[in-house]
């Protein structure tokens, strides 16, 4: 059996309360996923529901209460910053807005050659891997000398792509990475991450709170809500015939083309909505 790539057990993450007295809040109370070399798992929720944190504490962005997080079979819960830095080469991520995410003063070989040379590479050879990254995500090799205010969304998108892509990371955190692009352009880009995927091997934690989204690139789906996972397993199960009715909720309200089967989804999620109040 393969051994997963990351191992999340039983994780809790709390922020302190405001005040002297202000109560502790707890984003994640016992969550627990894996993910396995050159898979993708979704993480789906709606705002609040703790699937962020639970991304940016495997990023070591949040603190970890309880539990624990191991990558390749180490413990990087409580990693330092120094180790966190080593980490790098093996998990990056792609934020969810392209125009913010990038350097506005800096060209895009500057910013794909960064960490390049950040990690040692000769100058000579990270400017070659930078035409290299750019073709992968199907840039003109004359992006390189261009600066991020001159590309549209979706091509600032597969520039941070290709960014993430640089030390050939192991894993890779998605969060909300189509969220902020238009319909054609989301197409696109998620074909592109599963295009990559089939080339590299990389695995995705795919953080999103569209199903539609997690259905296309996902092979298994996690379901969180109010800091839980509440349903977890294949990616077709649960985003076509979910069990659990905050998921059902999740599909319901999902838009369709058809207005008559629209009309028929907003009977059911009503009707959902009514039985569990």
């Amino acid at each position: 059996m393969t051994e997963p790539l990351l191992d999340v057990k039983d994780l809790v993450v709390e922020y302190p309360g405001s005040g002297l007295r202000g109560k502790p809040f707890r984003a994640l109370k016992g969550v627990s996923l894996d993910i396995l070399p050159g898979e993708t798992v979704g993480l789906v929720g709606e705002s609040g529901s703790g699937k962020t944190t639970l991304g940016r504490a495997v990023l070591g962005l949040a603190p970890v209460t309880e539990g624990t997080i191991h990558y390749g079979g180490q413990d990087i819960s409580h990693l330092g910053r120094r180790e966190r830095r080593a980490l790098a080469s093996e998990i990056q991520v792609v934020f969810q807005d392209p125009y913010s995410s990038l350097s506005p003063s800096m060209t895009i070989e500057e910013i794909l050659a960064e960490p390049l040379t950040a990690s040692g590479t000769p100058a000579p050879e990270a400017k070659k891997r930078v035409g290299d990254l750019l073709d992968q995500v199907g840039m003109p090799s004359d992006a390189a000398r261009r600066l991020p205010r001159e590309f549209s969304g979706g091509q600032r998108q597969r520039i941070a792509i290709a960014r993430a892509l640089a030390l050939e990371p192991k894993l890779i955190v998605c969060d909300e990475p189509v969220s902020a692009l238009d319909l054609s352009t989301q197409a696109r880009v998620l074909d592109l991450f599963i295009e990559i995927q089939e080339r590299t091997g990389v695995a995705y934690l795919f953080v999103t709170h569209d199903l539609a989204v997690v259905r296309h690139v996902s092979h298994r789906v996690a379901v969180m809500y109010r800091g839980e996972i509440v349903e977890y397993g294949d990616g077709d199960q649960v985003t076509s015939a979910p069990q659990h009715p905050y998921t059902q909720r999740l599909f319901m309200a999902a838009p369709v083309p058809d207005p008559d089967r629209q009309e028929e989804r907003r009977i059911a999620r009503r009707a959902v909505l009514d039985a569990e109040a």
